[in-house]
């Protein structure tokens, strides 16, 4: 078993992208979710997912309950050492830095040696609301997103989505080896990215070609190879039925369509055509597209409402 500790504020949202990692996934706690296996590789690929942990147990949140899953493992007590304890969104009041002691005066007396900086084993040990649970760490993901904001890139665009989001719903949409994702919207190419960085091929679509050159200048900025941008037509893809393993898209936001009807007609083509060249999809919009979607023959796996500030909420819905 594995402990998987979730960032962001959306559970829901964190335990479905990390399932692209994870096998048998429950949540646990604010924060927490267990699973009975995970791709070492994808886990570093995740956005809202900071680390995987080979589970040893869980208890009530206290550190007399620490300390006896610990004194209760079969340890092996070969290299070095080190214990970090956290607290969940402050929702309890243990002091992590008493429970990294005394853990770790545990692990001395077991026959570690205690390294700090670049330690063989690091035992973590997460406190959640009326739950703690102890790991070895498994692998971590990779923190680099901040070096992708959207205004650091050689093209931008106000409203571009921030790389977190646009990484975890490429990771929702199948991304990864072997796997090819479509954005036929894809505007600056920021799912683009975010997903060729998960190792797939990808492929994007826009209407105007500003967006198609400006994307092709922030792919060339941070993928190698493996991504191919053409001008096109949302609701008349030039793809042939089933060429995709997965789409993803940005819908128009209503302020920016000057008749609403035109951008129903828009999202229902768009839902359609993807539905004809992938087995699976992300939308997001400024409203949920429900309906929509389930008249192009998907079926909703999972919505989520994500509010960006007063005036504007994204829905993001998982079509299968």
């Amino acid at each position: 078993m594995y402990l998987l500790e979730l960032g962001g504020e959306d559970d829901a949202l964190a335990a479905c992208e990390a399932r692209s990692a994870a096998s048998g996934l429950e949540e646990l706690a604010p924060g927490l979710a267990v699973a009975r296996g995970i791709d070492e590789e994808r886990v570093r690929g995740l956005a809202y997912t900071h680390r995987a942990s080979r589970l040893i147990g869980h208890g009530d949140a206290s550190l007399a309950a620490a300390r006896a899953i610990v004194e209760a493992t079969r340890i092996d007590r070969s290299g070095s050492v080190r214990v970090r304890a956290r607290r969940v969104r402050e929702t309890t009041g243990i002091d992590t830095q008493r429970a990294e002691r005394e853990l770790g005066s545990i692990l001395v007396e077991e026959g570690f040696s205690v390294d700090l900086e670049d330690p063989d084993h690091e035992l973590r040990a997460v406190f959640s609301d009326d739950v703690c649970a102890l790991g070895w760490l498994a692998a971590e993901s990779v923190r680099d997103f901040g070096a992708r904001k959207p205004s650091r890139k050689p093209f931008f665009q106000p409203g571009s989505m921030d790389p977190l989001l646009a990484r975890a719903l490429a990771n929702v949409a199948g991304a990864g080896p072997g796997a090819t994702l479509l954005d036929p919207m894809c505007g600056t190419g920021g799912v683009l990215v975010e997903a060729g960085l998960a190792g797939s091929d990808v492929v994007g679509l826009d209407a105007q070609w500003k967006m198609v050159r400006g994307a092709h200048e922030n792919l060339e900025r941070y993928l190698d190879d493996g991504f191919h941008l053409v001008r096109g037509d949302a609701t008349a893809l030039p793809f042939p039925d089933g060429a995709m393993d997965g789409v993803v898209f940005d819908a128009p936001y209503g302020r920016q369509s000057r008749i609403e009807g035109e951008l129903g007609s828009l999202v229902a083509g768009a839902l359609s055509e993807a539905r004809r060249v992938a087995p699976r999809a992300v939308v997001v919009a400024d409203r949920s597209w429900t309906d929509a979607a389930e008249r192009a023959g998907w079926t909703v796996e999972a919505r989520f409402e994500r509010r960006v500030h007063g005036s504007l909420t994204r829905y993001v819905l998982v079509l299968v």
